[in-house]
């Protein structure tokens, strides 16, 4: 996407603006996660967190259940000034209309990932189009602390086990950010493949894993085009020191495997619970593959059914995403696999990789498992609901209508009288 960013910014500064001094990037200081870390406190109810990327808002709502509304943020209640910086910097316009055409599908993207603070009086979000991190009071729904990531896009997000610290990805920059969660001091950072998006924390915490999916946006789609897509790999560092400790080529697996045409961008992941085992979906591809830690192979392949309706032309596929979004049942026993551009997701026996029913959706985005870990949650972006799916059954439960286009899904934790911000 850089490169796609970079043509685009380049066209828009010279026919909008002059140039200016653009704001440097900020300096850098000296165990399968959960879904969200523990709550600290008393008088805390677990929610979901739903952010509506193109709206700018985050709808919360209960975490198990029929997922009744609790309440929702507004996550760009400094939208005004934040544009008002954008438009006077005409690199950061290039880039900011960049995105809205790419990645954006023709909107801006006002919030993608989402963590709340250990006591529930925060939500921290990353906010791809104004290319930083918030922190937002929950009772006030004021920012708390911003942080401008390296670059002009932040991304995906991960959570420390332990709640403290939190990791984010800037695209543009290939650098990922670790923030300290109450203070968004920068407390590390690392360099990364080309465009990083995934983060994973492992061996409680110690490990941060993190993935370079490369160019998504340009139509250099066909597989002969694939050395286009740019340096593409696992970078795993010591959260202590923030060295690498291990880079890990997927292309080199994926040959081995006799896999040679897929990609080796990998999207959503999820480990299991032993954390000996790695299940992730690449670009392109309806299915996924199964990664040995300890060997440093790929053991297994899913290939998920291909739905008739869906266009073969891959250059109509979001982002390159055929299917995106993972997740894992506590238990270990079950995936959850969002099937995007096919527009269904389905629940995968992890022992036989057998699929259940392939339950209807409108481009989900996300998987995430509910807050008992008796379901799994999608976000359908197409329908602007999110879906509730029995990992025991493979049914749908519920659907509940949210804001425009919700992709990240995640629990957290609010005050237990909490229905929203006083000031909204």
């Amino acid at each position: 996407m850089i490169r796609t960013l970079r043509t685009l910014g380049a066209l828009a500064a010279a026919t909008l603006l002059t140039a200016f001094t653009p704001t440097p990037a900020p300096a850098a200081l000296p165990s399968v996660p959960p879904s969200a870390p523990a709550a600290s406190g008393a008088g805390l109810r677990e929610v979901l967190f739903v952010g509506n990327n193109w709206e700018g808002t985050a709808d919360v709502l209960s975490s198990t259940g029929d997922l009744a509304k609790v309440g929702r943020i507004n996550m760009i209640p400094d939208k005004a000034e934040r544009l008002h910086e954008i438009y006077l910097n005409p690199l950061k316009l290039g880039f900011f209309l960049g995105i809205r055409e790419s990645a954006g599908e023709g909107h801006d993207q006002f919030v993608d990932d989402m963590y709340t603070t250990p006591d529930g009086s925060a939500v921290v979000a990353s906010r791809p189009s104004f290319a930083d991190v918030v922190s937002i009071d929950v009772a006030s729904g004021r920012i708390n602390w911003r942080f401008p990531v390296a670059g002009y896009r932040a991304d995906h997000m991960a959570v420390s086990p332990d709640g403290t610290r939190i990791a984010v990805s800037a695209s543009t920059a290939n650098t990922v950010h670790v923030l300290d969660i109450a203070t968004g001091q920068q407390v590390g950072s690392f360099a990364t493949g080309d465009e990083p998006h995934e983060n994973v924390f492992t061996g409680g915490g110690r490990y941060l894993w993190n993935s370079a999916i490369g160019e998504v946006n340009t139509a250099l789609d066909a597989p002969w085009l694939d050395w286009t897509k740019g340096d593409r790999k696992l970078t795993v560092i010591d959260t202590q020191t923030f060295r690498t400790v291990r880079v890990i080529d997927m292309r080199e697996r994926l040959d081995a495997f006799g896999r040679k045409d897929l990609s080796d961008a990998l999207r959503p992941v999820a480990f299991s619970p032993d954390e000996s085992k790695l299940y992730f979906q690449v670009s392109f591809f309806n299915g996924f593959l199964e990664y040995d830690v300890a060997s440093d192979r790929i053991t297994r392949l899913k290939t998920l059914p291909v739905n008739p309706a869906t266009s073969t032309d891959r250059t109509k596929w979001v982002n390159d995403s055929r299917h995106h979004g993972m997740s894992m049942s506590p238990d270990g026993a079950k995936l959850c696999v969002a099937g995007t551009m096919d527009d269904y997701a389905t629940i995968v026996d992890r022992a036989t990789l057998a699929e259940g029913p392939l339950v209807p959706a409108a481009k989900p985005y996300w998987a995430t498992v509910d807050g008992d870990g008796k379901g799994c949650v999608i976000s359908e972006s197409g329908a602007d609901q999110v879906t509730a799916i029995d990992f025991a059954t493979g049914t749908k439960r519920v659907s509940v209508p949210v804001g425009d286009h919700p992709q990240r899904v995640r629990l957290g934790h609010v005050p237990a009288d909490w229905t929203g911000p006083a000031s909204r």
